[in-house]
């Protein structure tokens, strides 16, 4: 109705990939059949998270009659509200969890409403719009194929946004690779290219006769392309991320993506500091060990960067954990992640007296807070963890798919492996075991403790494989001294030299006594 009335229609979304993504993709889409659509992302330092009465008062002041929010919305009932006494609608296009009341919004697209009965329940924020433009197009009797050019956009925030690859995600992640290993916009190329991640030919596996590119993964998507566009957000203004995704010519999107890039490099050098801060802060605490859950709080630290400290603290300690800052309008705010097999949603959402607000998804969630009841909220989320935790979901755990020989490993073989790609959470990539292998000398640390070795069954013929062991030096003296080991690992395709060869990234070691 808004679009055939020629009103000012306003797309909304989040600052993150998933956000950017989304208003990316259904602004340049309804920009094929109205000029009059523009778009909008907030500022993390000024506006915070979600839906803001700034960008409502920004819209009544320009005209715009429709407000589309992407990647957020669903808790927005004041918001909305508010948006009605200056006349203007919402459409909200979200996949987070309800508080059970919905906005009064024109319409509410979220798989994750109680009365949902979509089929498929774990889209992306991004996927939500592209679902919103696939329904638009049926309506309005446009071609399906004209939302293919948008798979790229939907494949990046299914990786970088960590949803499910299964059903429907699947399908869409696998066109999506497809498109973006042949045609990629440019500024998804620009990226790449800031990323080191190069579009030309090369030898594959030391065979003369097979020249072609080194296919992208989703994990090159998860660690190349999804920090860079993060960035903008984390530290500046992430419109700069949907001007680099709508770039219409390489040339203007490599501008902005070395601008982009800078910004990363930053972010990184900002979130190494906070990282050690916060391990010296819980080293000097003596109950740290003895808590089922890791709450850190530090008012210098970006806003930023505080997730990506929270998903290091849960690495290094394997348990629920929260880190926060302080904001401008001197709330704290806080980033949440879990570990497998807990919902640090659901333990989030029964400490809610003490919060201001709060959002997310079982693995991970957004929050904010009085200073004053920090204390109170750490408590009670501490016995809220407790209640709800067992000991073996504290314990990091590999599954193991089966045990092989590495003699079964070959060009073959893997190919049969990518069959079923793409990999993500959900359908994780295959992890194998090989017992008894030894180094054939060559092991030697790389990098910031990382182990290169080459590997083999002692006692078969067959030619060592090239293996990669992150942050494992501690085995070198172990393995150089010839002792045999087992390993757990997953296979991929290593590129150096321009050559593409396969290489075990190993996940795990244990010595044989």
């Amino acid at each position: 109705k808004a679009m055939k009335a020629q009103e000012k229609i306003l797309v909304y979304g989040d600052y993150d990939v998933d956000g950017t993504t989304a208003v990316s993709l259904l602004y340049s889409f309804l920009k094929k059949f109205s000029p009059n659509i523009d778009f909008y992302i907030p500022d993390r330092y000024v506006e915070g998270y979600g839906v803001s009465t700034q960008s409502i008062d920004y819209a009544y002041e320009h005209g715009f009659t429709l407000i589309i929010a992407l990647d957020c919305g669903i808790k927005a009932n004041k918001q909305v509200a508010y948006a009605k006494t200056k006349g203007i609608d919402f459409i909200i296009g979200d996949h987070h969890r309800s508080d059970g009341e919905l906005p009064e919004a024109v319409a509410v697209l979220d798989s994750k409403r109680e009365d949902d009965t979509y089929p498929y329940k774990d889209l992306s924020g991004c996927g939500v719009a592209f679902k919103l433009a696939q329904a638009y197009a049926k309506r309005n009797k446009i071609p399906v194929d004209i939302l293919y050019e948008y798979l790229d956009l939907v494949v990046v925030s299914i990786a970088s946004d960590i949803v499910p690859i299964t059903g429907e995600n699947r399908i869409l992640a696998f066109y999506g690779l497809k498109l973006l290993n042949s045609k990629p916009r440019p500024g998804l190329e620009a990226i790449l290219a800031c990323a080191k991640v190069m579009r030309r030919p090369r030898q594959l596996y030391n065979i003369n006769k097979s020249i072609f590119s080194k296919e992208l993964t989703i994990n090159d998507l998860v660690f190349k392309i999804g920090p860079r566009i993060n960035a903008a957000g984390r530290l500046e203004n992430a419109k700069t991320s949907v001007e680099l995704l709508n770039a219409e010519d390489i040339e203007t999107a490599t501008v902005i993506a070395e601008k982009i890039n800078d910004i990363n490099n930053e972010r990184r050098s900002l979130d190494n500091i906070a990282t050690i801060e916060a391990l010296d802060a819980l080293s000097k605490d003596p109950n740290t060990l003895n808590k089922k859950t890791t709450v850190v709080y530090n008012p210098s630290w970006y806003k930023g960067v505080v997730g990506i400290v929270a998903s290091r603290l849960t690495e290094i300690y394997y348990r629920p954990t929260i880190v926060f800052t302080k904001a401008e309008d001197s709330m704290l705010t806080g980033s949440a992640r879990s570990v497998k097999n807990f919902d640090i949603y659901e333990a989030i959402e029964s400490c809610s007296e003490y919060l201001e607000h709060f959002g997310g998804h079982t693995f991970a969630a957004g929050l904010s807070i009085k200073e004053e009841n920090l204390t109170k909220f750490m408590d009670k989320f501490e016995k809220a963890v407790c209640q709800r935790i067992d000991a073996d979901t504290l314990v990091p755990e590999i599954t193991i798919d089966t045990e092989i020989d590495l003699n079964d490993i070959n060009p073959k073989f893997y190919k049969t492996l990518k069959l079923f790609a793409p990999f993500g959470p959900g359908n994780n990539s295959p992890v194998f075991c090989s017992n008894g292998v030894t180094d054939i000398g060559l092991v030697r640390i790389v990098g910031k403790n990382h182990l290169k070795l080459s590997v083999v069954h002692p006692n078969k013929n067959g030619f060592p494989i090239s293996a990669i062991a992150f942050q494992q030096g501690e085995y070198i003296e172990q393995i150089a001294g010839g002792l045999p080991f087992n390993i757990v690992y997953h296979i991929e395709e290593n590129e150096w030299n321009n050559k593409i060869s396969l290489q075990l990234n190993i996940k795990d070691i244990k010595m044989i006594d």
